[in-house]
């Protein structure tokens, strides 16, 4: 896995200088927002063994990550139809059926599936029943919140769709490599989730799957390590508090609010070390929680970053 790694040293993160930064602020043109995007990290090759023909052939996959998960396995051809967090390139061509986590029955019907995959988070219970009633299996596989998670939301993927074994130990093998990083100095991050048009801020906290993997890139997640919830509402005199030296946010995210400047503004981060160096780091909304196939490669990027904003 490291060594697959090794590929995305210093490319696996992209540095974005924000147009509004003083020309003659040399800290704010060293350090500066880093974004992670789908092209910074690779996706690993499918297992290309044939499929047996008792697997299923026209699955539905909206479990979060659950898309990229069978596209490893080889199946990305069974794949009828997805959730809108699934763009793997060998599928973009499968209609969205879902609105966020809700599920549209009769768009799924419309494809005459003959496996659903869903997950904790996948609704409306009446759209799932109205799919079960007709006839469609219906499969919920284990959500991942964290690395050590993403074995067995895989094996339970691959066992719904008839994967071959050796589909399902290649995959699980990509993630089980991944490995603690350590900084000189680990970083203090803060992880917000952001959804400005819906007026809706987040704290990240112990278990919002952001912990896992800004401790496992060698940072210290100021949330968890304050033994806050998944997502706290964020308050200024919180975030005044924890100080985080970082920010992580979701590129969608990010962009709800007027990108870097309008993050700037919300409550009590302007106050913070890390606005005064713009030290943000925006992840593709379908990397950082996805816990997947990329998720090994993902820390590694984030690593980087981390090292990025961190050096002298």
């Amino acid at each position: 896995m490291i060594a697959g790694m090794a590929a995305i040293v210093l490319s696996g993160c992209s540095s974005v200088v924000d147009n509004s930064v003083a020309s003659d602020n040399s800290v704010l043109e060293i350090v500066r927002p880093i974004s992670i995007s789908q092209e910074d990290v690779a996706a690993p090759a499918p297992f290309s063994v044939p499929w047996p023909v008792s697997s299923a052939q026209r699955i539905v996959s909206l479990a979060n990550g659950s898309g990229e998960v069978i596209v490893a396995l080889g199946g990305a051809r069974q794949i009828v139809g997805r959730d809108e967090t699934t763009i793997s390139p060998e599928i973009v061509d499968a209609p969205i059926v879902t609105s966020g986590h809700e599920i549209n029955a009769e768009s799924v019907l419309a494809l005459t599936p003959d496996l659903l995959v869903i997950d904790a988070s996948s609704g409306p219970q009446e759209a799932i029943e109205l799919i079960k009633g007709a006839g469609v299996p219906v499969v919920e596989v284990p959500e991942a919140w964290n690395l050590a998670d993403i074995n067995a939301k895989i094996r339970a993927i691959g066992v719904a769709i008839g994967a071959p074994v050796e589909a399902i130990d290649y995959v699980t093998a990509l993630t089980s490599g991944t490995q603690d990083f350590s900084l000189g100095s680990s970083p203090k991050v803060a992880f917000l989730y952001l959804r400005g048009t819906s007026a809706i801020y987040l704290l990240g906290g112990v278990g919002s799957g952001a912990d896992s993997m800004i401790s496992q890139a060698g940072g210290v997640d100021v949330g968890a390590q304050a033994q806050l919830g998944p997502f706290t509402p964020l308050t200024a005199e919180e975030i005044v508090e924890l100080d985080p030296e970082v920010l992580l946010v979701m590129t969608k995210g990010l962009e709800s609010v007027g990108g870097i400047d309008g993050l700037l503004k919300l409550p009590g981060i302007a106050q913070t070390k890390a606005a005064s160096t713009r030290a943000v780091i925006a992840v593709d909304d379908t990397l950082l929680l996805s816990f997947g196939p990329r998720t090994g490669e993902t820390v590694f990027a984030l690593h980087n970053a981390f090292l990025e904003l961190i050096a002298p």
